[in-house]
């Protein structure tokens, strides 16, 4: 008996370590790495459309487009803010999306603190595609109002360091880029 509590204990923990190894995203950047937990379990398909997005490499190359000092750094718009691509036009990054059809607002319990993932959107909640956001602070007012999916949980100080835009608008002139993000 104890040796089948044993191997039960030991294949728990593989299958364990597995799922959560998949959850995890590595962003690159200039400045150095970042790791991302994802939380499906929360919100199921805001983290399958990033990770989809992700390790098809749609993100390779899009520039943080806005970024407010003490507040957030939002990225993701595959449509127009893909550097490595011809429809590049950071005057119109932000305003794009990826081909496939929006989400479905999932607010959880998440709270928007320091490193938290969450989905970027219009006015309409369900208006999530392909951007998203990095929180350098908490932002309280976010809580229940956007679909917060996953967050850093090594590499912060590479976030940081990632260029602030126009304190009122965000919008940066010459932005910092995703140079790859895919599941570790």
């Amino acid at each position: 008996m104890k040796k089948f509590i044993y191997l039960f204990i030991i294949f728990f923990s593989l299958v364990n370590t597995k799922v959560m190894a998949n959850n995890i995203m590595i962003l690159k950047l200039d400045y150095g790495q970042v790791e991302i937990e994802l939380y499906p379990e929360k919100a199921p398909n805001h983290v399958k459309r990033f990770k989809e997005l992700s390790d098809s490499g749609k993100y390779d190359g899009v520039v943080f487009h806005r970024v407010i000092d003490g507040f957030m750094a939002q990225t993701g718009d595959v449509k127009f803010g893909n550097s490595n691509s011809p429809d590049f036009n950071l005057s119109l990054a932000g305003t794009g999306g990826s081909d496939l059809p929006n989400l479905k607002a999932e607010f959880t319990d998440i709270a928007h603190t320091r490193g938290v993932l969450s989905a970027a959107r219009s006015a309409d909640p369900d208006s999530a595609n392909s951007q998203f956001f990095i929180c350098f602070e908490s932002a309280p007012h976010l809580d229940r109002q956007y679909s917060a999916f996953g967050k850093v949980i090594k590499g912060m100080e590479f976030i940081d360091k990632i260029k602030k835009g126009d304190p009122n608008s965000g919008a940066v002139s010459d932005p910092d880029k995703i140079l790859s993000l895919r599941s570790k």
